[in-house]
């Protein structure tokens, strides 16, 4: 197995540990990306089956096309021939369905290199959007987290799931002095999307 592919399926082994991403979610855009990959190659996906496993990293891709009689063949994305398919598989005749199983690395380093990138893509995507939900009606709600880093106008605070919480110097207690790892409770001020990322603001006045 190629480095590449190997880069690519820890890519998206990693989604199963993903906090804020749920399973069918991470099924649906795994197999898209994949698909798209199909598409590309063959000309169509209508007749590929991509099967997921985001628990264990599992993916397998089968394609399956219709054996014709030598020279009636039109599609070479749908349909093999007769003295083709029977130098893999002697017993297939005229009418059979060949299913074959297709590997990451018939694809090529370019695109599995591009599969790669649109997986991170999608799922930081993905991220960003389920905090947004997360926290979108959650305004005026206590919450408890760790300060992770202090600037001079605003403090870093994580929640428990590691989502980034900001406090502005203005939103703090005159007598509040904080440092990297002590326990802080806020109230949220303010959620809202800013070029595509998540912004939570929470506050101590």
């Amino acid at each position: 197995m190629s480095t590449t592919t190997i880069n690519l399926i820890d890519s998206f082994q990693e989604f199963k540990d993903f906090k804020n991403i749920d399973r069918p979610t991470v099924i649906s855009v795994l197999e898209e990306v994949f698909r798209s990959m199909l598409r590309k190659k063959y000309g169509t996906d209508e007749n590929c089956d991509v099967i997921v496993n985001p628990d264990n990293g599992d993916l397998e891709i089968w394609r399956t096309r219709k054996v014709m009689e030598d020279g009636f063949s039109e599609d070479d994305d749908l349909e093999i021939e007769l003295a083709e398919v029977t130098q893999i598989d002697p017993s297939l005749e005229v009418g059979d369905d060949y299913i074959e199983q297709i590997t990451l690395e018939s694809f090529g380093r370019r695109a599995i290199l591009a599969a790669r990138q649109t997986l991170v893509s999608k799922v930081l995507e993905l991220e960003k959007d389920e905090i947004f939900k997360k926290y979108k009606d959650r305004v005026g709600e206590i919450i408890t987290g760790e300060v992770y880093q202090v600037w001079k106008k605003e403090t870093l605070v994580l929640d428990d799931e590691g989502n980034e919480l900001l406090m502005p110097k203005t939103e703090q207690i005159p007598a509040d002095y904080f440092k990297k790892g002590d326990s802080v409770r806020a109230v949220i001020s303010k959620v809202e999307m800013i070029n595509a990322n998540p912004k939570i603001i929470i506050s101590r006045t």
